[in-house]
């Protein structure tokens, strides 16, 4: 197994396109722009859309929109070929600068500081939406949403399906449910083509759950038990299917849960790690019988399963982990089980 070394390395591995994104790219119809490019993923799939539309030899532009407070980032993205646009897309009038385009990914959104802050949240996660479903009702539009719009779930019936009733715990996933309700209405209301991904959770060797336990192991810290159990999904996989998604843009909308096929024990994601670094791991509390899981099995009969497997997730973050490789200083705070992030 090639181990990722460098945060270069880990970019080309995320942003390395298969053959199934060219094929997408190659049959995608008019150019492509990325809302709220910025944050955690956005870069990556900024990347291997303009990587795969190179590989399919077509002239696709791929745009992202962002705030960009990281020049960092900006250079990285024009260097690549994206074209990049700097705006609050909060802000009166911003969205009806951007260009009119056939494709849209939807991936603004806010978790972590809504309490106390909600107003901002619901404005981000939910009214924003709104706009952009009127903004773009001509366009075909993915976008992103959460597994938290599920309710906890018996760990031993498994996680829930795309039919299964939302039951949004928490300020966060209730806004997140708004976001889907928004793009919902715009698709009725104008016959938008729309995809909604309800994601749990993308993982790279930067953040993610098995992160956050690889380096409670490492640093001899206590594992939180609260949530025994979790999905979890590798962020370049998570990224393909979203652009692959755009095919299967539809009116209603199309609800695909997106994450891994295995249901993981917490405290055996611990124990892996603490094998890897010769390290007994401790824990807090104890599992509950229920844990926010989702089922992927329409997402994989569509798209196909994930490519990368849990066993190379872990071998990869525990190198990285070992080696001291660099964080993004984000805990996903995996273990929350009252919805307050």
């Amino acid at each position: 197994m090639t181990k990722i070394k460098t945060e270069q390395e880990l970019e080309e591995r995320l942003s390395r396109p298969s053959d199934a994104d060219v094929a997408a790219l190659a049959a995608l119809e008019g150019d492509l722009i990325i809302l709220g490019a910025g944050g955690k993923m956005g870069p990556s799939l900024a990347q291997l859309a303009r990587r795969a539309a190179d590989r399919a030899k077509v002239a696709t532009k791929i745009i992202a929109v962002a705030r960009f407070t990281n020049d960092n980032l900006r250079s990285q993205l024009v260097t690549q070929g994206v074209e990049i646009v700097t705006s609050d897309l909060l802000e009166p009038g911003a969205l009806a600068k951007l260009p009119d385009v056939a494709n849209v990914i939807y991936m603004a959104a806010r978790k972590f500081g809504t309490t106390g802050s909600e107003h901002l949240s619901w404005a981000i996660n939910t009214y924003l939406p709104g706009l952009v479903a009127e903004r773009y009702r001509n366009s075909r539009i993915v976008a992103f949403s959460t597994g938290n719009v599920y309710p906890l779930r018996p760990v031993q019936e498994g996680g829930a399906v795309e039919s299964s009733p939302c039951d949004a715990q928490g300020e966060y996933a209730q806004s997140a449910l708004g976001r889907e309700r928004m793009f919902e209405y715009g698709s009725h209301r104008w016959g938008t083509p729309v995809t909604i991904l309800r994601l749990n959770y993308a993982v790279e060797l930067r953040y993610g759950v098995l992160v956050d336990i690889g380096r409670a192991v490492f640093e001899r810290r206590p594992i939180d038990l609260r949530m025994g159990s979790v999905n979890v999904i590798w962020q370049g996989d998570a990224n393909s299917a979203c652009l692959r998604s755009l095919a299967h843009c539809q009116s209603p909308p199309l609800l695909l849960n997106l994450t891994g096929h295995e249901i993981l024990s917490v405290r055996q994601i611990a124990h892996e790690f603490g094998e890897h670094f010769g390290v007994e791991p401790s824990f807090a509390f104890e599992e509950a019988p229920t844990a926010l899981l989702s089922d992927a099995a329409k997402a994989h009969r569509l798209l196909g399963r994930p490519e990368v497997s849990t066993g190379e997730m872990f071998e990869w973050i525990a190198d990285w982990i070992q080696q001291g490789g660099v964080m993004l200083g984000k805990p996903t705070h995996f273990q929350t089980r009252d919805g307050k992030f």
